[in-house]
């Protein structure tokens, strides 16, 4: 019997269409436009607007987008898991309210925190449901309303990040493509350098919480750079040496885009040109487990069916990971 793999059949996303330039950032903090650009890459973000909008209404037009543009019925999905750190809800999981609010009424769905590393977390859980023969139809989806843990008196964070959402749909194939092989690791000392102080079983809400500005992210930049390009840079090299693959291999370098800085020296670590690497960091910002997502839609007209494509994610915590696909069509 042929090796069964999870193939990737359709990416979806989803943006706010509301547009915080550089230019508005510099009436709200001390910074300017070619600060923003020369230290992240950045030149806007889109964020969600609107009274009763969280992190699921995105989530649910990314699949509404993907359920349509792959010809598949919301009963015939089997799982959908749910890459987030904003999530609607502390419980019920914002995947189970996509779930709903997209009609997946026969799939069962959970969520994964592993914040900018998230979305490959969950595209390596959800494809050995595929490879196990358990299910044939699984969504991925990656989705963050960042704005909303965002500190806009903060210059160094508020630049950062943006609103977003994308879907993956997996499924079952018995040719040479889909998710071909995976690296993943954490070291949660991390977490002393990027976190969120407040609003968890350690520090509950209060007034004292809310009035020291614990409920935003909270980041020492140096650190979690310094660690950010070697981690990413090595694991996306490492995955490539074990599987023989060279820079001529490689179709597409997809790193999250958290700081061009760091995408560019992982680009070098793997000695992949720019060409090769998905880049729209100058137009959505840091949208944490919708980057990766975002990138796959729209470079998808781009990409060949055997195109050899390396994710790569570095994350708060501190998480990374890597996986080589074979894209399926």
């Amino acid at each position: 019997m042929s090796k069964l793999r999870a193939k990737i059949s359709g990416v979806h996303g989803w943006v706010p269409p509301y547009i915080l330039t550089n230019k508005e950032l510099e009436t709200m903090v001390e910074t300017t436009d070619e600060w923003i650009m020369t230290r992240t890459g950045i030149r806007e973000r889109h964020i969600l607007k609107g009274e009763g909008l969280g992190t699921s209404d995105m989530g649910a037009e990314a699949v509404k987008g993907l359920l349509e543009k792959t010809g598949t019925k919301p009963e015939e999905v089997d799982l959908l898991i749910c890459a987030t750190v904003t999530p609607d809800m502390t419980f019920p999981a914002t995947g189970n309210i996509i779930s709903d609010k997209t009609g997946l009424c026969n799939a069962f769905s959970f969520d994964i925190n592993a914040a900018c590393s998230g979305l490959l977390f969950t595209l390596i859980t959800a494809s050995k449901y595929v490879e196990t023969g358990m299910y044939k139809k699984v969504i991925v989806v990656g989705a963050d309303k960042m704005s909303s843990i965002t500190d806009y008196t903060s210059r160094e964070t508020c630049v950062l990040f943006g609103d977003a959402a994308g879907a993956i749909l997996l499924e079952p194939t018995t040719e040479d493509v889909g998710i071909m092989d995976s690296i993943a690791g954490t070291d949660g000392s991390g977490r002393n350098y990027l976190h969120m102080k407040a609003g968890g079983s350690l520090k509950p809400p209060s007034h004292e919480t809310v009035d020291a500005r614990e409920h935003f992210i909270f980041q020492e930049g140096q650190p979690v750079f310094k660690f950010a390009v070697t981690r990413m840079a090595d694991v996306s090299a490492e995955i490539m040496e074990r599987n023989n693959l060279t820079a001529d291999d490689i179709s597409y370098l997809v790193p999250h885009q958290a700081n061009l800085r760091i995408i560019d020296a992982t680009a070098r670590r793997m000695g992949v040109g720019k060409e090769k690497v998905m880049i729209n960091i100058d137009r959505y910002g840091n949208t944490t487990d919708a980057t990766i997502p975002l990138c796959l839609w729209e470079w998808e007209d781009k990409l060949k069916k055997g195109d050899n494509i390396i994710l790569a994610a570095f994350g708060g915590g501190f998480t990374w990971g890597s996986i080589w696909v074979k894209w399926a069509y």
